[in-house]
């Protein structure tokens, strides 16, 4: 077993061989709170995630990230390129295009192997234990989160978001995973989430028989379109952002929200419910000034 092998099987144990894996570089665990730590914050206070920690991989895309996940005591695995992606690769730029496709390849690699996995950014805080939403609808090759719901579940007109979803290893999830990366090659430009929605509007998702269900942003939310419930939300994704030092300032601010929600009796009312606000996401909205 190769080292790949081996955090796989790990992370795995007990979770019926899937996984939930995040990306990071040196951008995302650097600073006086990171990106890493906010998103782990999440786990340790979430509803139900704690012991999800286990089954999460944490692949680094270079040398510091990697040893900040191994000093955490955390599955880690680094993931070598040709060359290093340490610093903050912003929207769109080369880097992050080259990142993105990185981790395209990576993860048909982790299908090949024979695992599923939920993939989520570390832009995102879990605050509640996802599996039990997501077991519901099992049967389903890929389940995947969406900027904007717009009602139901199996609609195509959903804008997919590749930040945050769960998929099922079958020989149509690697055909798709296989369609996905041999394109990057014709895709100058064009980030890797549309290069899937092409592949999706092109009708290969229905020749192969790939089952998608979209995520309903009452559960699965982001910055985009914020969930409606607060009892209801199980991901805050911080999506419709532009930098690193944005997302943690809002999403930091997302944990304050959650914390005082909890911490309160508002938290099993019905009237608390409703008087419930997120706060403005102000420093993501002024990223892109």
């Amino acid at each position: 077993m190769d080292e790949l092998g081996k955090v796989l099987a790990d992370a795995s144990t007990g979770n019926n061989k899937t996984v939930i894996i995040t990306v990071v570089n040196e951008a995302y665990v650097e600073g006086d709170k990171s990106m890493l730590d906010l998103f782990l914050d999440g786990f340790w206070l979430g509803e139900g995630t704690r012991p999800l920690i286990h089954h999460l991989l944490i692949v680094a895309m270079d040398g510091t990230s990697f040893e900040r996940c191994k000093f955490l005591g955390l599955h880690c695995y680094q993931l070598k390129t040709e060359d290093e992606l340490d610093g903050e690769e912003v929207y769109m730029t080369p880097g992050f295009l080259r990142m993105m496709w990185s981790r395209t390849e990576f993860l048909g690699n982790v299908l090949k192997r024979g695992y599923s996995f939920i993939f989520t950014d570390a832009d995102i805080l879990w605050l509640k234990d996802p599996f039990p939403q997501l077991y519901q609808h099992w049967s389903v090759d890929f389940q995947v989160s969406v900027d904007g719901f717009n009602g139901d579940p199996s609609s195509e007109d959903n804008y997919m978001n590749t930040g945050f979803y769960v998929i099922r290893s079958n020989n149509r999830s690697i055909a798709v995973f296989n369609e996905w990366y041999a394109r990057r090659n014709d895709s100058s430009g064009i980030k890797e989430q549309d290069v899937l929605t092409q592949i999706k509007q092109e009708g290969i998702f229905r020749t192969l028989g790939f089952g998608v269900r979209y995520l309903d942003t009452v559960y699965f939310s982001g910055f985009c379109q914020d969930s409606r419930d607060v009892r209801a939300v199980i991901t805050v994704h911080a999506n419709c952002c532009r930098t690193v030092v944005a997302k943690v300032t809002d999403l930091t601010a997302v944990l304050h929200d959650w914390k005082s929600f909890t911490g309160s009796s508002s938290s099993s009312s019905t009237n608390g419910t409703a008087a419930f606000n997120w706060s403005a996401h102000v420093a993501c909205r002024h990223s892109w000034d």
